[in-house]
């Protein structure tokens, strides 16, 4: 249907009246985007776009300054980032704008698949809120020798980030996604801190973001070790 956004399965969609008046509006295959923003006393509002991804995810690039380069961020790390005095209520300090006016993401209906997969989620690896959560990793590039990102959210990016760090040869034109070349700049140190952990923005590790091995990083039909120790342990 052209008024719902979701999945092909129907498991997401996003109502005409749940949208109306949202700014920023624009929907893709297996996410929404829209207008976000979260203000600071000290530096005023900090604008970015959101994107609420199909399987609950949120991501932020932000758009604060013409030359911020600081994408992919949770809204946790979006708010930290906007200099927001008040941390670690981000689904209170960030806001979406809706019939021009400023509003909570706690009070918008964006927040429903998210807060569905928190209860919903199985899987070994769990964060603090229930959450299946794998951490943001980094493969160097062979060529240019320049570490690339990789987005640990589903099964799919989970095996390509699998298949990247098991080949020697990998380089950056093979990322399915970002089109990046071995010219492009490599993460700044500053943003490389930022991994997706769902406890703490800048997390270097911790039971809540680094997986031992589950259903979603593993894989049967791999012959690696460490899939063949986590498939028979499973049949076990």
């Amino acid at each position: 249907m052209e008024n719902e956004v979701g999945r092909e399965s129907g498991s997401m969609i996003f109502s005409d009246e749940e949208l109306i008046e949202v700014s920023g509006l624009k929907k893709g295959r297996d996410f929404i985007e829209v207008t976000c923003g979260c203000t600071s006393h000290r530096y005023g509002d900090a604008v970015g776009k959101l994107r609420v991804f199909s399987n609950g995810d949120l991501e932020i690039t932000c758009e604060c300054t013409p030359g911020c380069n600081e994408d992919k961020l949770t809204p946790a790390a979006f708010e930290k980032h906007s200099g927001r005095e008040t941390a670690r209520k981000w689904k209170n300090n960030v806001w979406v704008i809706v019939n021009g006016e400023k509003v909570s993401l706690s009070k918008t209906a964006l927040l429903k698949y998210y807060n569905q997969a928190s209860k919903n989620a199985n899987g070994t690896n769990r964060s603090h809120n229930g959450r299946v959560c794998h951490r943001d990793e980094f493969v160097r590039c062979s060529r240019c020798n320049k570490e690339r990102r990789f987005r640990l959210r589903t099964k799919e990016e989970c095996r390509i980030h699998h298949d990247a760090l098991a080949d020697v040869n990998w380089k950056c034109s093979d990322l399915p996604y970002d089109r990046i070349t071995c010219d492009d700049e490599e993460e700044r140190a500053s943003r490389r801190v930022y991994r997706g952990c769902t406890r703490s923005p800048t997390c270097k590790g911790c039971t809540s973001c680094v997986c031992f091995g589950c259903e979603i990083c593993r894989f049967t039909d791999c012959s690696c070790q460490t899939c063949i120790d986590f498939t028979r342990n499973a049949k076990a």
